[in-house]
């Protein structure tokens, strides 16, 4: 059994840390570089930085936010968010990322994760994929776009194994019927994703409770277990998931 991680998903708007439902109705939930710090300490395995305008507002990643937020913490910091070509990688990596994740730039060009694969390494190129119910689709799941305004009308499931097939070495796949709903993740969804790829899967979306998190893992094959709500406004703790998952008979580190 693989140790299973947890990572605070840090959703920025306007230099703040940000948190909605449904990608709407967006509450402050803090500053990002006092967030880093505490969930570092509480003992978060990794971390992620959501840039949840640039795609809508047609502008990159703030590289500012980045740097800041990179200087407080040692675990790893996945930054996502208007990230268009290798250029912009490289700029990202620069301030101090240890991986990108791809979303819109990765569905118009995918031979843009093909090159950062080959480019940066694998490991380094993280793609997320946000999709909804479609009953139209193979797999029951469209794949959208641009911050989850925007249907594509390709099945997100076969998405999946074509970005593991391009070099992705992480898959964050996001319900946009779940997100921020606290009803826990897609289960569905994930599954689905996880059954197609080799590569780690990151359950997103919707956590609200402890019981969600173990059932990311073993009803949705989930590896890590990203959450934003429950951490921001300290529902939870990330040591008392830790200890809860541990208690149910899953390795993850106090």
């Amino acid at each position: 059994m693989s140790i299973i991680k947890i990572m605070p998903c840090l959703d920025m708007k306007n230099g703040r840390v940000v948190k909605g439902v449904h990608f709407v109705d967006i509450k402050d939930a803090g500053d990002p570089v006092q967030n880093a710090a505490f969930y570092q300490q509480e003992g978060a395995d990794e971390l992620a930085m959501l840039d949840i305008a640039a795609t809508l507002e047609n502008r990159k990643t703030r590289l500012e936010w980045v740097r800041q937020v990179a200087a407080v913490i040692d675990i790893p910091l996945t930054v996502s968010g208007g990230i268009n070509s290798l250029e912009d990688i490289e700029m990202v990596l620069a301030a101090g990322a240890d991986n990108v994740s791809m979303n819109s730039a990765a569905v118009g060009n995918p031979d843009l994760v093909r090159q950062a694969a080959q480019k940066f390494g694998s490991d380094k190129i993280t793609v997320a994929i946000d999709a909804r119910r479609n009953a139209g689709m193979p797999s029951g799941f469209e794949l959208v776009v641009s911050g989850g305004t925007k249907p594509v009308g390709k099945d997100a499931i076969a998405w999946a194994g074509q970005c593991q097939e391009l070099g992705a070495g992480v898959i964050l796949p996001t319900s946009m019927d779940g997100d921020g709903t606290l009803a826990g993740y897609d289960l569905p969804f994930t599954r689905a994703v996880a059954d197609v790829v080799k590569v780690p899967v990151v359950a997103s979306g919707g956590a609200g409770t402890l019981e969600h998190f173990y059932e990311g893992v073993v009803k949705g094959g989930a590896g890590i277990l990203l959450a934003a709500s429950v951490f921001h406004f300290r529902t939870f703790s990330i040591r008392q998931v830790k200890t809860y998952l541990r208690e149910k008979g899953l390795k993850v580190v106090l």
